[in-house]
């Protein structure tokens, strides 16, 4: 398989060329290329797409959620990986709803950034477990009332409970014991009630309705 290309954006020069060294050790990973502030990131990406982008959230100037809102209209099907030392509730779903692909502290261990590279290219949603944990803790919290249309039943909202947690669709099927095709007709059915037409959207807005 092609190796996933990959560019940093991150204001720390000595992370950011360890996580160079980190991405090149791999076999299926490249790194294209490393940028130290979100303007430079803008400047070269239209010339210069990579497969993956790993963006900072606190970054001189323009910071790290205002380059993917940025990004995102432009580059639709560009995954946005964010790696941060922030685990505030406010920045990880700002990130999400700008709509990053995944949310990684940068205590994760070496392996852990590799993994979640590669779980981002195969449609994943790789989350610190932290991070996944305040996801989900977001859907039990006491809400109020939802548009009618956004209600969703107790199978759907665990549905997307697992998607939150960076579960992949074959990863729902086996968890809640259902076949792949229901997991896509239960999908269909909550971005018909959400009005949405992606996974990241579809838990951006319900954690929206339950906050």
């Amino acid at each position: 398989m092609k190796p996933c290309t990959i560019s940093l954006v991150e204001d720390n020069l000595p992370l950011a060329e360890e996580l160079q060294a980190l991405f090149d050790s791999q076999p299926d990973m490249q790194v294209l290329a490393a940028y130290p502030s979100a303007e430079e990131a803008l400047n070269a990406l239209p010339a210069k797409l990579p497969d993956i982008l790993v963006v900072d959230i606190r970054l001189p100037g323009m910071d790290g959620v205002e380059l993917i809102s940025t990004l995102k209209p432009r580059f639709k099907d560009l995954p946005i990986l964010v790696l941060t030392m922030y685990e505030e509730s406010d920045l990880i779903f700002d990130a999400l709803k700008a709509g990053a692909s995944g949310y990684l502290l940068k205590r994760a261990a070496g392996e852990e950034l590799c993994e979640a590279v590669r779980q981002i290219r195969s449609g994943g949603s790789p989350m610190s477990p932290s991070i996944a944990r305040k996801v989900v803790d977001s859907f039990r919290a006491p809400s109020p009332p939802e548009p009618e249309g956004a209600r969703l039943s107790p199978r759907e909202q665990e549905i997307l409970g697992l998607l939150a947690n960076g579960a992949l669709y074959k990863e729902i099927a086996g968890t809640l014991g259902i076949s792949l095709d229901t997991v896509r007709t239960h999908l269909r059915r909550i971005y018909e009630k959400l009005h949405v037409h992606t996974r990241t959207e579809a838990v951006v807005k319900y954690l929206g309705h339950r906050r």
